[in-house]
């Protein structure tokens, strides 16, 4: 059955999954969401024996109708291979009573690099398929991991350029050695002065500006998004939630049918989102746990039905999650309301103008399916060390802050239902955070000592990821104010 995808706001057509994919945001400023949810109608069993690059077709078929079995399956090809240091690409490890889901073994030690390394190759597709004459400029803001995770998928890719936009003092160094050190004749990389909200409210704001559209498309250029606001993001990471579930069925785990709980630590919401949808084709999840850090906006929606971003904006050991505004949660607003894009479109309008929206009882009835909490970096820190002292199992600050919010969850519910808890980045990413967790002997080290240490410690080889960036020179330096972006981004294209 072929599946569309239409605005959250509603105004604009529907469009086929390719289309959503290279145009990244609707001319309304809403989000691509499918028509329909397609039914995951594979028997588990089966599932159970797959590798994940099988999974991902089984998963990916259902929702990007338009593209051939050829076209995805060589697009799943050129991206599950060896830029995954395991051939499981996301395995499951065992430690502290749950299941963490490692998505980190791509080539950025991150998860982002989950859907980041096939996005390339589903958009080059979709321009092909929409006879696309000009270059596609991939213009992204970064809170930290999905920069490089874009960078390193879209270098010397033909007919593409990428500009990220990063804040230069928002991202922990190791993420910022990762990005201004990246090669690649069409990467361009710009810290900003200013927070992640701003980098990612100036790129929105540059999508929806028809004179600068019409300013590019004269030199031979359009953008699109790497954000996980693209539907060729969000599509992947449905993946990795099925595979895990077969795995576990796999391994006798759980017998299929089996109800099992997800933990994702998230800022933009996107990666439970994935979960959502997977349980959405009947994926058997019972609840989903929202793990926020101390900016927790999305624990306070969860709690009250408001959705409220004025508030100080706070720098955490776990970077990817200091985020007011939580892009992807208008996908859940959308599904909420009914698919009401006219009601989605207004509260959407009431946080852009007044900061704050609130949804209506019948609308958080729609929520039974999660659990929000939060971990402040006093917990966050105790669950690295628990998991270390406890399990011997190294984990980075951001699945803390998922391990954290697991245990509130069990204390509140006492339900012990097999959990995945999704591991989000490496804890070589961090190192000085999750050093200072386990033991207050690592001070004073460097960056690349620490990692050193670490891999004593844990028995796990320090990643290329790192290795490549101890000499690597740093080949981008430039630094704007946000509202100096848009000017920027022409200078790179030469547009006068």
């Amino acid at each position: 059955m072929q599946v569309f995808y239409k605005s959250t706001r509603g105004k604009g057509e529907e469009v086929t999954a390719s289309m959503a994919i290279l145009k990244g945001l609707s001319e309304d400023g809403g989000l691509f969401v499918p028509t329909n949810i397609p039914k995951l109608d594979t028997p588990i069993e089966k599932l159970a024996e797959m590798t994940y690059q099988e999974t991902a077709y089984e998963v990916m078929s259902r929702f990007l109708t338009d593209f051939t079995e050829e076209e995805l399956k060589n697009c799943i090809a050129n991206a599950y291979d060896d830029k995954f240091d395991t051939t499981e690409i996301a395995p499951l490890h065992e430690a502290n009573g749950a299941y963490f889901l490692e998505l980190f073994h791509g080539s950025t030690i991150a998860f982002k690099d989950m859907a980041l390394s096939i996005l390339p190759h589903l958009m080059t597709t979709a321009a092909k398929k929409n006879q696309v004459k000009n270059d596609i400029v991939i213009l992204t803001a970064t809170s930290g991991d999905t920069g490089k995770a874009a960078l390193a998928g879209f270098a010397d890719v033909p007919g593409t350029k990428i500009i990220v936009f990063y804040p230069k003092h928002g991202v922990s160094p190791i993420q910022e050695k990762q990005m201004v050190t990246q090669k690649g004749d069409n990467t361009y990389v710009v810290g900003i002065t200013g927070n992640f909200d701003d980098a990612q409210t100036a790129v929105k704001k540059m999508f929806n500006d028809h004179e600068l559209a019409a300013e590019l498309n004269e030199a031979g250029f359009q953008f699109s998004s790497a954000n996980s606001i693209n539907i060729g993001r969000l599509v992947p990471q449905i993946v990795y939630y099925v595979y895990a579930y077969g795995k576990l069925v796999y391994r006798k785990k759980i017998k299929a049918g089996d109800k099992i709980n997800v933990v994702v630590p998230t800022g933009n919401f996107g990666n439970i989102l994935a979960a959502y949808y997977a349980k959405q084709m009947g994926l058997p999840i019972n609840k989903l746990i929202c793990a926020s850090n101390e900016n927790k906006v999305l624990f306070d929606f969860f709690r009250t039905g408001t959705y409220d971003r004025k508030r100080d904006f706070i720098l955490t050991t776990s970077p990817s999650m200091d985020i007011l505004i939580s892009s992807n949660l208008e996908r859940l607003i959308y599904r909420i309301t009914g698919e009401n894009a006219e009601k989605c479109a207004e509260l959407m309008q009431a946080l852009s103008q007044g900061g704050e929206y609130t949804i209506t009882d019948e609308m958080k009835e729609g929520l039974a399916d999660f659990y929000g909490n939060y971990c402040s970096e006093g917990e966050t820190k105790e669950a690295i060390s628990a998991t270390y002292y406890g399990s011997n199992y190294v984990i980075d600050p951001h699945t803390a802050v998922a391990a954290g919010v697991y245990q509130k969850y069990l204390r509140d519910t006492e339900d012990h239902t097999p959990t995945v808890i999704a591991s989000t980045a490496s804890p070589y990413k961090f190192t000085r955070s999750v050093m200072d967790a386990i033991s207050d002997r690592y001070q004073g080290m460097d960056d690349f000592s620490l990692a050193d240490a670490l891999s004593e410690l844990s028995g796990v080889r320090v990643p290329k990821a790192v290795e490549e960036i101890r000499t690597a020179p740093v080949l981008h330096d430039t630094v704007v104010d946000a509202p100096d972006m848009p000017a920027t981004v022409k200078k790179i294209l030469g547009i006068k």
